[in-house]
């Protein structure tokens, strides 16, 4: 095992870097422009049991060092993914890939989830929790450790492959919801997703997302996930993806010292699509500048 290599829940990973759901899609994409065998791994588009359109447009609004986003889980459905997408993915990504999982009721992640089971390249679940309950109000599933755990719990019994749940930020307490879902079962957890934000347009006096708020995403949130990824590390047992913000390699080192193992990078795919492929170049550099010898022995190195 290299100095930049990690364990991510008995499968080892070359280097921390996992492109985040939602900025990288299948990954094919990205084949196209450099070796994407050189990630950790990728966490691929949100799928749901059913396909979806998402949400109207405008989706996309820009902010200041950083961007909202309403898509709002665009993906063809799970069947199409296993037969279409995968099929392609398989072709340029040789190794284990993250599966994001996303629903509007516990029954549909299970569903889901048992589906991509049967999928050898998967080596990992991330459970995004960020969705809106349809049988509970519309009421994010990650809102309450209760609803949380229930999702945890539903997936657990569909899989023996390792669960990560994706925690919104949009809460008062994540690390309440962080050990529901470590109580439930959950082998891991990712965080954060997005912030809730919103733009206006001056001149029209109107939202600029049709949706109104999106997910807020980009370097301006890194402050608030190195917060919550510090606060939940010291608070499970379990081992942390953590994302939000992120765009060099200071953030990886800087995310990994807080408690995180592995480090998704999001909205920087969308600006420099070469942005992962930088950072693990410059790894080695920044940990000699900083005396690293391996990326492993400082994991949680901040008490």
């Amino acid at each position: 095992m290299g100095r930049l290599s990690v364990d991510l829940c008995g499968i080892t990973l070359d280097n921390p870097i996992i492109p985040a759901s939602g900025t990288f899609g299948y990954g094919y994409e990205f084949a196209e422009l450099y070796d994407i065998n050189m990630l950790g791994t990728f966490s691929f588009k949100g799928t749901t049991k059913d396909a979806r359109f998402g949400n109207p447009t405008p989706r996309i609004a820009e902010c200041t060092a950083g961007m909202i986003n309403a898509v709002g889980l665009q993906n063809p459905g799970v069947e199409k993914v296993i037969s279409e997408e995968l099929p392609k993915m398989r072709k340029v990504f040789d190794k284990k890939v993250m599966a994001n999982v996303s629903g509007f009721a516990v029954e549909d992640y299970a569903y889901t989830c048992e589906k991509l089971d049967a999928c050898d390249e998967i080596g990992w679940f991330e459970v995004n929790v960020s969705c809106p309950n349809v049988h509970g109000g519309g009421m994010s599933f990650g809102t309450s450790p209760e609803m949380a755990a229930k999702v945890t719990e539903a997936v657990k019994k569909v899989t023996n492959k390792p669960i990560f749940i994706k925690l919104s930020p949009n809460v008062t307490d994540i690390v309440s919801i962080a050990k529901a879902c470590e109580d439930a079962g959950a082998d891991g957890i990712s965080l954060i997703n997005t912030l809730l934000g919103m733009r206006i347009d001056l001149r029209t006096k109107k939202p600029v997302i049709a949706n109104k708020m999106g997910g807020f995403s980009g370097s301006a949130i890194f402050p608030v996930a190195v917060r919550m990824v510090y606060q939940v590390a010291n608070a499970v047992n379990i081992p942390i993806i953590g994302m939000g913000g992120v765009s060099t390699a200071e953030d990886v080192i800087e995310m990994m010292l807080a408690g995180a193992t592995a480090v998704q990078v999001g909205a920087a795919n969308l600006v420099n699509p070469f942005v992962c492929r930088d950072i693990i170049n410059d790894l080695p550099s920044v940990m000699d500048k900083y005396g690293i010898e391996d990326l492993k022995s400082i994991i949680g190195g901040v008490k």
